[in-house]
């Protein structure tokens, strides 16, 4: 029987990278995005076309209430979920200084990209543990996709670097809650990915990755990240739990 994996936000960018990653390693997929059902339709149909079962959910994981409409389609449709890729995020509609950074900019971050997760995190564990309760063998894992923001200051984004650093502990906090049922919780710390997210800096990277700031001198690839993903719902990095693994091109080694 085929794993499940939700990934949240998955229908472009890094979240679509993870998510035809998963396909090709066998998973069935349930995709959670805020975009509706037109906008989406060729990457669902690429998706699919790789054989995988795939569910679309409309959903703003920033609402609550949505989450349990979610799951419940999910539920009706496949029966299971083992894997939780909690994706989803936004950048600041505007970098700027903290000095002069809005309340409603923070709000809205930590909205989407700390508060959705966690609290999503808290449903899918607790259906994991039943699954788990009910078939000892039950296969699963939790994967939070942060940043190297959780520990680079960017002072023109004070409130991404905030809701990625949380996120970052949350990662820890489930780890440990749930380490007495055998469910494995990941960070991933993706670097600089050419995505729609970035396309408004990339002159400014381009410059920094050709000065060296990158070892390996590219932008990289929302399949990178997915592969990293695939690797953790396989289950190959069974004794690893809680761990951060850093997809960004050796920009986080220091070095002289």
């Amino acid at each position: 029987m085929n794993k499940v994996a939700l990934v949240t936000g998955g229908a472009r960018g890094i979240g679509f990278g993870i998510a035809l990653s998963l396909a090709k390693v066998g998973c069935d997929l349930a995709i959670g995005d805020i975009r509706e059902d037109k906008q989406v339709t060729t990457a669902m149909e690429q998706l699919r076309a790789t054989g995988r079962e795939v569910l679309f959910c409309q959903v703003d994981i920033a609402d609550l209430h949505a989450h349990k409409i979610m799951l419940d389609e999910i539920k009706n449709r496949f029966g299971r979920l083992n894997v939780l890729v909690n994706n989803a995020g936004i950048a600041p509609r505007e970098r700027k200084d903290i000095l002069e950074a809005s309340e409603e900019s923070f709000d809205k971050l930590i909205s989407v990209n700390l508060k959705g997760p966690y609290f999503l995190t808290q449903s899918v564990a607790n259906w994991i543990i039943e699954q788990k309760q009910a078939t000892e063998e039950f296969a699963s894992c939790i994967v939070n996709i942060t940043s190297i923001s959780s520990t680079t200051a960017s002072t023109s984004r004070g409130d991404y670097c905030l809701s990625k650093a949380a996120l970052s502990m949350s990662t820890r906090l489930w780890a440990v809650r749930l380490s007495e049922h055998d469910i494995p919780v990941y960070e991933i710390r993706p670097g600089i990915i050419q995505t729609d997210m970035t396309s408004g800096v990339k002159e400014k990277y381009d410059k920094l990755i050709a000065e060296g700031l990158l070892l390996q001198k590219r932008w990289g690839l929302p399949e990178d990240v997915g592969r990293a993903v695939a690797m953790l719902a396989r289950g190959d990095l069974p004794y690893s739990t809680g761990q951060a693994i850093m997809v960004d091109g050796g920009f986080s080694i220091e070095r002289l």
